[in-house]
């Protein structure tokens, strides 16, 4: 009986993620047919409307500077849960439960020019968000 849960759960894993590469492979499509240089930036956080304020800062910031953006692209969101016992050794049965959510974005800045990224490198983000940027 666990083994069969176990499979079930781990295909609805698999599906999430397919579903996310596919909507990358299409984003990944659309930036190579128009230019051989672009910058790949992935952001994540741990609440979501501080990570949709900082995507908001990046786009507008790109917008002045002429630059095509390709996304943001949600991807799907990590869940970490612990569970901890609340005794430290007699009642096992009083136990707490955590999770901790992670929320990814995925943009693509296609043709930046030298302002664009230095604009993005002085840019104020709030604390709680994690930028990686990769030139392609």
């Amino acid at each position: 009986m666990d083994a069969k849960l176990a499979k079930k759960t781990t295909t609805k894993k698999v599906a999430s993620k397919k579903v996310a590469t596919k909507k990358v492979a299409k984003v990944v499509k659309s930036a190579k047919d128009d230019s051989t240089a672009k910058l790949r930036i992935a952001v994540s956080a741990f609440e979501s409307k501080i990570l949709d304020l900082s995507i908001q800062k990046i786009l507008e910031t790109a917008e002045k500077y002429d630059a095509k953006v390709v996304g943001p692209v949600p991807l799907p969101t990590k869940i970490r849960k612990y569970t901890v016992l609340r005794s430290s050794f007699v009642y096992k049965n009083a136990r707490e439960q955590f999770e901790m959510r992670t929320h990814k974005r995925l943009l693509d800045i296609v043709n930046p020019n030298a302002k664009l990224t230095e604009a993005l490198t002085n840019l104020a983000l709030p604390s709680g968000v994690d930028v990686e940027v990769k030139m392609m």
